[in-house]
């Protein structure tokens, strides 16, 4: 769903390879892109400037709290469903518990009802009842606000906050500066900030070793332009105009030592893996580190980016083993490879 894995895992070709061996695959996506181009079918979805947000994640970096509703700029296209009623429908065809021809608005209301009771018990008649004649993502936002720490608490604090409160302040509502919540916010068995965990402890072993081993000539990491952040940001004529941001940034004390110059081909490998990407010489990099922006690489046959597939670039990603992970997180490693580059040709 509005992803595009082929060009943002390691080893997109081998995922490639495999989603064509699915018996089925739908993608809910407003491209068909280098992903969903493997797709028997591909539902529409709504622009972001189509639907309502409200920030989850990101406010959990801020430093202040605060609650902000955003609602739709363009009104949808005629007939064409909220998200969230196209993904319910999706659930009960895979579940077996319903056709395209399910009610998606009944199959939310049994959900959440089912949801209400679990969370408050005896008191859920009264929670489904305050939140009568909401659906979807705004039903859950009133019931989260409400009953959050901010919340009215559905009307027993009255200068708390509810989805129309928030609704009503554009600009969002500043809620103070963050509170502390340490030490009950932590799950550790001790109770405390577990600074040196064994798990940490006995990794150290790992890059102690890395640390004996001969440092590689050349090695690859990433990186992310505002203008450029994910692929789909390349098919916008706003973002994807001005300089080709598709580059390999290397230093000039590599760029002389391996005859490159700015502007020139260079082929950079992995084994058996090598891409071709322009140089770019810049004072920023560090000497003996080569790095490519994520997210490129729209010249593969069946996607349908036509402005994007103008200035393709290459994919990072393709020199990237997918069996290397960090041990401790599951992380794929996507940095610090070690590569070797020379000049195209």
């Amino acid at each position: 769903m509005a992803s595009n894995p082929v060009l943002s895992s390691p080893n997109g070709a081998r995922l490639s390879k495999a989603l064509d061996q699915l018996d089925f695959m739908v993608s809910m996506d407003i491209y068909l892109n280098e992903t969903s181009r493997h797709a028997d079918v591909i539902l529409p979805g709504l622009s972001p400037l189509e639907d309502m947000h409200y920030d989850v994640a990101f406010p959990q970096f801020s430093w202040r709290n605060h609650a902000r509703y955003s609602q739709p700029v363009f009104a949808p296209a005629e007939g064409q469903p909220p998200e969230w009623e196209t993904l319910l429908k999706l659930a009960a065809i895979a579940s077996g518990k319903g056709g395209p021809e399910a009610d998606a608005k009944l199959i939310d209301d049994d959900n959440f009802a089912g949801d209400v009771k679990r969370l408050f018990g005896e008191h859920a008649g009264a929670v489904l009842q305050a939140t009568a004649g909401l659906r979807g993502p705004d039903r859950l936002l009133e019931l989260a606000l409400r009953s959050g720490p901010y919340g009215d608490q559905f009307g027993l604090k009255p200068e708390g906050l509810n989805l129309a409160k928030v609704k009503a302040a554009p600009g969002g509502i500043d809620l103070g500066e963050l509170a502390p919540r340490i030490p009950e916010a932590l799950r550790t068995p001790s109770g405390q900030i577990e600074l040196a965990p064994p798990s940490l402890l006995d990794d150290l072993k790992r890059p102690a070793q890395d640390l004996a081993r001969a440092v590689p000539q050349m090695v690859i990491v990433g990186r992310r332009d505002v203008r450029s952040n994910n692929s789909w940001m390349h098919n916008l004529p706003l973002l994807a105009k001005g300089p080709f941001r598709c580059t390999a940034l290397i230093h000039p004390v590599d760029a002389r030592r391996l005859g490159l110059a700015n502007g020139a081909m260079a082929r950079i490998a992995n084994g058996s893996r090598s891409i071709e990407a322009q140089v770019q010489i810049s004072e920023d990099m560090m000497p003996g580190v080569v790095s490519l922006p994520h997210g490129w690489g729209h010249g593969l046959p069946g996607a349908r980016l036509a402005l994007a597939a103008e200035r393709p670039g290459v994919n990072l990603n393709a020199l990237l083993d997918e069996n290397w992970r960090d041990p401790l997180s599951g992380n794929a490693v996507l940095s610090g490879v070690p590569v070797e580059m020379s000049a195209a040709g």
